[in-house]
């Protein structure tokens, strides 16, 4: 299928690895102009040249560098149509464990950093009548996980938010979408359970599909969110979790 945005440009934050990586592999191939970013600048050219991107140094957490990532990518490439707002999960824990410091940095680097880009590529997009912001979240939004407290307090904030900005941007062509993975075979995942081998075990009793998702299974709903086709779908999220969630 032609997703009708082949030409378009593309901001991946988080992309040098795991979910952000396979999200930004799947635009390349649609013919999309990516921009990745990574912690490390070294890091998100390396991968940006084996994939056919172009790499940024970018930290979420420093809320001071998002215009002069966001000027250069468009300096560099053209206008951003596509946003695709990805974060690495912040520390799980104890809910009662953490510190001031560690819950101002979730918030930063889940709500306001997403929120000041979107600020900034919004309006032009509108101008345009095309934009497609995908976030992804976490199936903690739909049943919180006892570690995982710093996500289950600050992404629900953002699919709020986006349900407000979906409706005001509609008329548009602006949409603004979440996808809630599950149990992705990533380095993290693989790296709490010990091995591989030890999450696809315990995944066989625990997710009724069997087995943990695939990286690709992922991000080709997130490049899906982010096509010509997906226009009227807008301000909803989309679970990719092997049916684990019992929510309604």
């Amino acid at each position: 299928m032609d997703l009708g945005i082949e030409g378009r440009v593309a901001l991946v934050t988080g992309g040098s690895k795991g979910i952000g990586r396979g999200i930004a592999e799947g635009l390349v191939a649609e013919g999309v102009t990516v921009a990745l970013t990574s912690r490390s600048g070294e890091r998100a050219e390396t991968v940006a040249a084996e994939i056919g991107a172009h790499g940024y140094a970018f930290d979420s957490d420093d809320l001071d560098a998002i215009a002069a990532l966001l000027l250069a990518v468009e300096t560099d490439l053209g206008p951003i149509d596509i946003y695709i707002a990805n974060t690495g999960g912040p520390p799980a824990g104890d809910p009662l464990a953490f510190t001031r410091e560690q819950w101002e940095a979730a918030q930063r680097t889940l709500l306001i950093s997403p929120m000041t880009i979107i600020e900034r590529v919004l309006p032009g997009m509108r101008e345009r009548g095309f934009g497609r912001v995908v976030a992804i979240g976490s199936m903690a939004v739909r049943e919180p996980i006892d570690a995982l407290q710093l996500s289950n307090a600050h992404r629900p904030g953002l699919v709020a938010a986006f349900k407000v900005l979906a409706r005001q941007a509609a008329g548009d062509g602006v949409t603004f979408n979440h996808v809630h993975p599950g149990q992705i075979a990533t380095d993290r995942m693989i790296d709490t359970a010990g091995s591989l081998e030890t999450a696809q075990e315990r995944a066989k009793s625990t997710i009724p599909t069997g087995r943990l998702g695939t990286v690709e299974e992922l991000a080709a709903a997130a490049v899906f969110l982010s096509s010509q086709q997906a226009a009227y779908i807008n301000g909803t999220a989309l679970l990719v979790d092997g049916a684990l969630t019992r929510s309604v």
